[in-house]
């Protein structure tokens, strides 16, 4: 049987490093960020439902998608980013139910499903532990504007179109604080594994 683990955690918190460790482990990682990079790709439905909803004036002569234009849409506009997540989001989903489905077809005992709005769009569902990557968000903050080079409104902006990291901790199977050092972060990954008798590749 497939343990699913789902891994999820703010804007700027580490998600990604940890991300970055099960892979280096040789643990099967599915990317969220990747496939909605991937369903908007020219030709594919997540483009053509963003065109109808959003407009052609998205879309670069390329045909390439205006990531730009439509981050400082959807960023200023609560409303537009539902409407985004309305008509992507559908799209991620089967696509990421695919590649868990191959990785489960090829026996894996250790799915890493990395989800950045894992509780917003109710991933928790489809997983059977959720892990949480945690900082206190005033190092989140300092984080962020200096990894992205943003001015603090900018910064705080980005931060409150997610649900505020302190309840997704409250949520969470379990928690990996990134408030230390990478290695330390590593160690609490490797203890988690081992306590699941989950072995590295």
């Amino acid at each position: 049987m497939t343990y699913r683990l789902g891994l999820t955690g703010s804007i700027a918190t580490g998600k990604s490093t940890v991300s970055r460790y099960f892979k280096h482990l040789g643990f099967p990682v599915v990317d969220a960020d990747l496939v909605a990079r991937q369903v908007v790709e020219p030709g594919e439905e997540g483009l053509e439902a963003i065109v109808k909803e959003f407009g052609e004036e998205y879309v670069f002569p390329n045909g390439l998608l205006n990531r730009k234009k439509l981050a400082a849409t959807i960023f200023s506009n609560p409303e537009a980013r539902k409407r985004l997540n309305r008509v992507v989001q559908p799209c991620i989903q089967s696509k990421i139910k695919e590649k868990v489905k191959n990785y489960e077809a090829e026996g894996k005992d250790l799915i890493v499903l990395d989800i950045p709005l894992l509780y917003e769009m109710k991933y928790e569902q489809e997983v059977d532990a959720v892990m949480v990557v945690y900082v206190p968000e005033s190092i989140q903050l300092k984080r962020l504007m200096s990894r992205d080079h943003l001015e603090e409104s900018e910064a705080i902006e980005r931060m409150i179109s997610q649900m505020n990291i302190e309840q997704k901790v409250r949520r969470a199977d379990v928690i990996i604080d990134n408030t230390d050092t990478i290695h330390s972060t590593e160690q609490q990954v490797e203890a988690w594994l081992a306590i699941n008798g989950f072995a590295p590749s």
